[in-house]
């Protein structure tokens, strides 16, 4: 018990510095290379902090347990908007600019029902990779054409004079160093969790589909509070809605890719569904409020919905 509590407790200390930094280089990159933050949070911060359900699920599915990739991908997006944003809003509201309730996240929930319709017949084939990859492929390419089309609301502009002043080169440093930071503390966090949940004799089942799906999710907890901190709000708010994009067309494409696998009807009936309401109630979220943010409030109804979907896995793993 000692090494995986000695393994919690130092992980948890090097995520929040290295997110301090990740943050940090990320915030300094779009500054330097004329990128807004939003697009940073979509694309490069998004895919860095999606890299532990990457290599869960490369893993998973090189193993033959395609299926666990599949619950990996649908419960890290849970997780992200649930837990994440949730709390991210609860320590600092988050507005969201006109242009990301237009195009993001419409885009987010467009692939989401993607993602559902290759679920439905409850079989990932090679077919359903290819979509979800050119689905990938075309969200890539629509986030350079937003931020092309941008209006001066959609650019650095407010957040600029909170954005460190580096060099190129220092700002590359601390994204790419800041994210294999994150990802091996991740790691050691997710190690330690499990080894002690083990000892306390919680089932495998309660522990992969929540220390798991948690534990790969720590990086764009980690990334979003500190850029809401910062006032970052592009990055926390675009990191979730892009890694949400990646964990869907990059995660859940992997299975179909290696070997096509058969998933159970609950991964559709119970956590796919969960993942579309806590996405549709985002988007509702967003529209009520003029102007346009997840409020505090809001934040908690997202932490408590997640709870509750904790509670039913742990009732249903009885």
């Amino acid at each position: 018990m000692l090494m995986p509590a000695i393994s919690i407790l130092i992980g948890l200390v090097i995520l929040v510095w290295s997110a301090d930094r990740f943050v940090a280089g990320a915030a300094a990159t779009a500054k330097n290379s004329g990128m807004s933050p939003l697009l940073i949070g979509l694309t490069i911060v998004s895919f860095g902090t999606s890299a532990p359900e990457i290599i869960v699920s490369l893993t998973a599915s090189v193993n033959g347990a395609g299926s666990l990739a599949i619950g990996n991908a649908l419960g890290s997006n849970i997780a992200n908007i649930g837990l994440v944003l949730g709390i991210t809003a609860l320590i600092a509201p988050l507005p969201v600019k006109s242009a990301v309730l237009r195009k993001e996240i419409p885009l987010l929930l467009a692939i989401t029902l993607l993602a559902g319709y290759t679920l439905y017949d409850l079989h990932l084939s090679l077919v359903d990779g290819i979509l979800l990859t050119i689905a990938l492929v075309v969200a890539l390419y629509l986030f350079n054409q937003f931020q092309k089309g941008g209006t001066a609301e959609d650019q650095i502009a407010d957040d600029s004079e909170d954005i460190p002043d580096m060099s190129m080169a220092k700002s590359l440093f601390w994204l790419f160093f800041g994210l294999a930071l994150l990802v091996i503390s991740s790691r050691m966090l997710v190690w330690g969790a499990v080894e002690v949940a083990t000892a306390f004799g919680v089932s495998e089942l309660v522990i992969g589909l929540t220390i798991v799906a948690i534990g790969t999710s720590l990086p764009e907890l980690a990334a979003s509070v500190a850029s809401a901190l910062k006032n970052h709000h592009d990055i926390a708010l675009g990191n979730v809605v892009g890694s949400n994009i990646f964990n869907l067309a990059a995660v859940m494409a992997i299975p179909g890719f290696i070997e096509p696998i058969s998933i159970e009807a609950i991964a559709f009936n119970r956590d796919y569904m969960m993942m579309l309401g806590i996405t549709i109630a985002l988007l509702i979220f967003c529209i009520i409020q003029r102007p346009p943010r997840v409020s505090r409030w809001e934040g908690g109804l997202l932490t408590a919905a997640y709870g509750g979907y904790m509670y039913t896995l742990y009732s249903a793993s009885l």
